[in-house]
């Protein structure tokens, strides 16, 4: 019999696949469907990106060129100095990103669906608790 942590090990591969599918499906990696949604949800300059994901800025740096080659992205380039760059979604990139999330959407609700909220529920409090307890082994 596994381990929990050994479940949880084997049922993240099965998650990162089924992504990897879906978002390779669509032109994107993993990490830049993150970034897009991040990008979506107003943070819109490399700094407020790099707070918000963790990325340091050579990674973002990589991962927003090629968003920006895909043309999922553009950028504006403001300041006095004209340095500062500004990045939003292009009809592409949102087109996109509403794609892979409603896929997304769809795999978690076939995933759960013979699932009662209460266990769902119950689910997410014991892995919030399990974060907490791994985080303080740190």
């Amino acid at each position: 019999m596994k381990t929990v942590l050994e479940a949880l090990h084997d049922t993240e591969k099965q998650y990162k696949t089924v992504l990897t599918k879906m978002t390779k499906s669509n032109g994107l990696t993993i990490a830049e469907w993150q970034l897009l949604s991040h990008v979506a949800a107003g943070f819109d300059t490399q700094d407020k990106l790099s707070d918000e994901t963790g990325l340091d800025n050579s990674t973002l740096s990589r991962q927003l060129s090629s968003l920006l080659k895909k043309e999922m992205v553009s950028n504006i380039a403001v300041g006095r100095d004209r340095r500062q760059l500004i990045y939003e979604l292009t009809v592409k990139g949102n087109d996109v990103l509403t794609a892979v999330n409603e896929q997304h959407m769809i795999y978690e609700e076939t995933a759960f669906k013979l699932w009662s909220a209460e266990e769902k529920s119950m689910v997410q409090i014991l892995l919030n608790r399990l974060e907490k307890s791994l985080s303080k082994q740190i």
